[in-house]
């Protein structure tokens, strides 16, 4: 199994390249690759009276796999010291944006079957969320009581991310 490319390649926000071509098949792209977050709500959908938010400091792209990642560790964390009743986890950001990846041949007599860059546009490898500065990634709902848990699962979701991130907690009146 290929392993995936190193995420500095897709990290920068710019707009996405659109390809235009005479022909009307090749002027999009023709696949999407599954999206690997499992859950975008878990726990209990009662009122709860703190919510906190995972605020991006930068503009960037969040892969999936990095966004799942992310999800289960806050989530193992809250299941074990709450409940599955005592929190409610959402993540904020949708990755939709197409991942493309234009892998040329290397080693020997490579130059038999590669295109090298003639044909450049690239096979979708994977799908990201475009965050902007400011955007809140998860929300967790939790009681006032336990705010600190809620805030070590936020912090531990942030380690999993590939950016540097901020803490926001409102109280409900």
């Amino acid at each position: 199994m290929a392993r995936i490319r190193k995420f500095v390649s897709y990290r920068r926000l710019k707009r996405p390249y659109t390809r235009t071509s005479k022909f009307k098949a090749e002027s999009y792209i023709k696949m999407t690759p599954h999206v690997k977050v499992v859950r975008f709500d878990q726990g209990s959908n009662r009122e709860f009276g703190c919510t906190l938010n995972l605020l991006s400091k930068s503009d960037l792209q969040i892969r999936d796999n990095a966004l799942e990642s992310a999800r289960q560790t806050s989530n193992k964390l809250l299941e074990t010291y709450l409940g599955l009743n005592g929190f409610h986890l959402k993540v904020k950001v949708y990755p939709y944006h197409i991942l493309r990846e234009h892998a040329l041949a290397s080693g020997a007599g490579a130059d038999r079957f590669s295109s090298g860059m003639a044909h450049s546009f690239g096979k979708p490898a994977g799908v990201a969320a475009r965050i902007k500065k400011g955007q809140a990634i998860f929300q967790v709902s939790v009681d006032k009581q336990n705010v600190g848990v809620a805030k070590q699962a936020l912090e531990r979701a942030s380690k999993k991310l590939p950016c540097p991130c901020t803490i926001q907690v409102t109280e409900r009146k």
